[in-house]
């Protein structure tokens, strides 16, 4: 199994979500009861034939790095570095991270580093928090914020291939309280009033979202009072009452809904009762900072643009632009 449900239990304990663990569980079996993806059991078995090697040197706070060093050749042969990345290939796509394991470098689809670095000099510390990280993908983001010290992070994201990403990090990250489960927010407890998480993270999120206010009240109910949101989400320019609703697609992307103004996005978090809304950045996203690699070979962003004007995407749509906002409970 990916989980293991006893350490999640153990990593709960006095934190302000140890009281709903039990029900986490509950909805994370339900989903492998209902869960016919028929390469899971490869994946478990994949997981399960991993190398056991010991971890000398580690780096959470400026990349997610476990490796060797000096100590790499005394473990792992050069033919048995090629056939563990042939595993870890076998995981494809690997959208988020960039990661390093024991020598290899995962190139994934996304500079997911690119964004952690826009957007942590304007959240509050970390450290000692519980967080949660809300589709989350393979939990690159959530091994930096244990990097920075938080006391649980919970990831959740419904897809089981990310789960298995992850995996393969928890087996040798064990001693971190870093857990995902394969969950979408709907299927998490409802605790408003009885517990929390000090600080919620939400990224490339929101657009999928067919009722973006609910996804926000949605977040809203699993903060504790005083909390933090941390919002990342497409945007287009404008004022308070310009709003996206793309006709089809956008950037072949099928289900994407609203894309607000970042002025409209901060209106909908103050109408939902957030606190201290404020947008701390805007960026559109690159070919370098989302692109096809040896790890992700299907089509990436520079697909997905106009050939003529990289500022709009293929369908004549506002290229992709995302926003940080952050607002408190």
């Amino acid at each position: 199994m990916m989980i293991n449900y006893q350490e999640l239990q153990s990593d709960l304990i006095k934190t302000p979500v140890e009281s709903f663990g039990d029900q986490l569980i509950k909805a994370t079996q339900h989903k492998f009861d209902q869960y016919t993806h028929g390469e899971l059991d490869q994946w478990q078995a994949l997981l399960a034939g991993l190398p056991t090697l010991k971890t000398s040197h580690l780096n959470l706070t400026d990349k997610v790095a476990v490796g060797l060093t000096s100590e790499l050749e005394k473990q792992l042969s050069e033919s048995q570095i090629l056939e563990f990345g042939q595993q870890l290939k076998t995981l494809h796509p690997w959208r988020k991270g960039p990661f390093e394991l024991f020598g290899i470098h995962i190139d994934t689809e996304w500079r997911s580093d690119w964004k952690w670095d826009r957007l942590l000099p304007h959240i509050a510390p970390l450290k000692h928090r519980s967080v949660l990280d809300v589709g989350c993908g393979n939990g690159y983001h959530c091994w930096r914020m244990a990097g920075e010290g938080a006391k649980l992070v919970l990831g959740i994201d419904p897809s089981q291939k990310f789960l298995a990403q992850f995996s393969v990090f928890k087996k040798y990250l064990d001693e971190f309280p870093v857990h995902l489960l394969p969950l979408g927010i709907e299927d998490m407890p409802s605790i408003e009033g009885v517990a929390g998480f000090d600080t919620v993270f939400s990224m490339g999120v929101l657009y999928h979202r067919k009722s973006p206010i609910e996804h926000l009240l949605a977040l809203k109910d699993l903060m504790l009072p005083g909390a933090e949101l941390v919002l990342e989400t497409l945007v287009i320019d404008g004022d308070k009452d310009q709003c996206l609703v793309p006709q089809g697609r956008y950037a072949q992307m099928r289900n994407v809904w609203f894309l607000p103004s970042a002025s409209a996005l901060e209106l909908w978090l103050t109408k939902c009762g957030f606190k201290n809304v404020r947008t701390v950045d805007i960026n559109q996203t690159t070919t370098q900072e989302q692109r096809t690699t040896e790890w992700m070979h299907f089509h990436s962003l520079s697909d997905y643009l106009d050939p003529k004007d990289k500022n709009l995407t293929i369908e004549g749509y506002p290229a992709p632009r995302r926003a940080i906002v952050i607002a408190n409970k």
